[in-house]
C-alpha cells in the first residue's frame, strides 16, 4: 500500500459503530503513514458493535466541537446501524461532514454510513454504493447506486460493507494521496 505519512485522517463515529469498520481503517491508515484521529461528539471512548453484542471500547481524540475541518486531508465514516443513525441527528456532527465535504478533500463512509452523506445532502445525482438494506434510502436521495465493493465519485468514496474493507482503504489511501498531488501542483 502507498505511503501517505504526514496526512491527518479523522474518522468520525460514536458508539455503536461497526467495530471492524473503525478497526481496519484506522490500523491501516497508520501503517500507511497517516495520523489518524477518532473524533465523536463526546469526550471519552466510544464503544464499537461487534456481530450480536457491544464490542471495545475505542479513546476518543477530540469532540467534534473542538475539531477543525482544516485539520484534516480525509474524513472516515465508519457504519453500523447504530452510529450513524446517532450522528444523522448530531446537527454538529452533519454540519461538519457538509463543510468538510466542501473543502474537495476525501470523504469516505462505508455500510450505513451513507445514511449520513444523506442527512448532509451530499449523494443527489452522485455515483454511490452502501449496505444493500439502505439502498432505497440512496436512491430516494438522489444517488445513482451501484452493486460494487466501492464508488468514488469526486471527492466521496462510498463501500459496502466489513468484507470490503481491503477496497474501501485502498480507496481512502489512493485518493489521500492523489489530492495531495493536486493541491501541491496548486500551490
Amino acid at each position: 500500500m502507498p505511503a501517505i505519512d504526514r496526512s491527518r485522517i479523522m474518522i468520525l463515529a460514536t458508539n455503536g459503530f461497526e467495530q471492524s469498520e473503525l478497526e481496519v481503517p484506522l490500523q491501516k491508515l497508520r501503517q500507511a503513514g497517516a495520523q489518524v484521529e477518532i473524533v465523536s461528539p463526546k469526550e471519552g471512548e466510544i464503544v464499537g458493535w461487534e456481530k450480536k453484542d457491544w464490542g471495545s471500547a475505542v479513546k476518543v481524540d477530540r469532540t467534534v466541537g473542538d475539531a477543525e475541518v482544516s485539520d484534516y486531508d480525509a474524513l472516515v465514516l465508519p457504519g453500523g446501524q447504530i452510529n450513524p443513525d446517532l450522528l444523522r441527528v448530531d446537527k454538529p456532527a452533519v454540519d461538519f461532514i457538509r463543510s468538510f465535504q466542501a473543502t474537495g478533500k476525501p470523504v469516505a463512509a462505508i455500510c450505513h454510513a451513507p445514511w449520513l452523506l444523506i442527512e448532509a445532502g451530499l449523494v443527489e445525482g452522485r455515483r454511490a454504493t452502501s449496505y444493500h438494506s439502505i439502498r432505497t434510502d440512496m436512491e430516494n436521495a438522489g444517488a445513482k447506486w451501484e452493486d460494487s465493493e466501492t464508488v468514488r465519485d469526486g471527492n466521496i468514496i462510498t463501500s459496502r460493507k466489513p468484507a470490503d474493507l481491503e477496497a474501501f482503504v485502498a480507496a481512502i489511501v489512493e485518493a489521500v494521496e492523489g489530492d495531495r498531488a493536486r493541491r501541491s501542483a496548486a500551490e
